[in-house]
């Protein structure tokens, strides 16, 4: 049974840094990408970064790009999201997802409509 559970979720204030990490089990995801997403309350939840297994693709939101990272730890089988200079716009819930289909238009939320997903981790910002 796959299993993608997500921690690190937290209260921080603007400017501050938080790091989710996303753990998942139950088969092997490399070749496949896996991704982050948010939903603020009220709104769609929309694509946040995306990364390979292998790591030789990412991609990011033009909301993040440069304030946050997505990696991974093969070993560990754990996808994380290092947040930087958090707005109080960047609170949501956080989810991640594997996806196991090869990788294309991976910032289309559709393209994870058959994906597999976490719980969500709320973030947070106060201003």
């Amino acid at each position: 049974q796959v299993q993608l559970v997500e921690s690190g979720g937290g209260l921080v204030q603007a400017g501050g840094s938080l790091r989710l990490s996303c753990a998942a089990s139950g088969r092997a995801f490399s070749g496949y990408p896996m991704g982050w997403f948010r939903q603020a309350p009220g709104k769609e939840r929309e694509f946040v970064a995306a990364t390979m297994w292998s790591g030789a693709d990412t991609a990011y939101a033009d909301s993040v790009k440069g304030r946050f990272t997505i990696s991974r730890d093969i070993v560990k089988n754990t996808v994380f999201l290092q947040m930087s200079s958090l707005k109080p716009e960047d609170t949501a819930v956080y989810y991640c997802a594997a996806n196991l289909r090869p990788w294309r238009d991976v910032s289309k939320t559709d393209y994870w409509d058959e994906a597999y997903w976490g719980q969500g981790t709320q973030v947070t910002v106060s201003s």
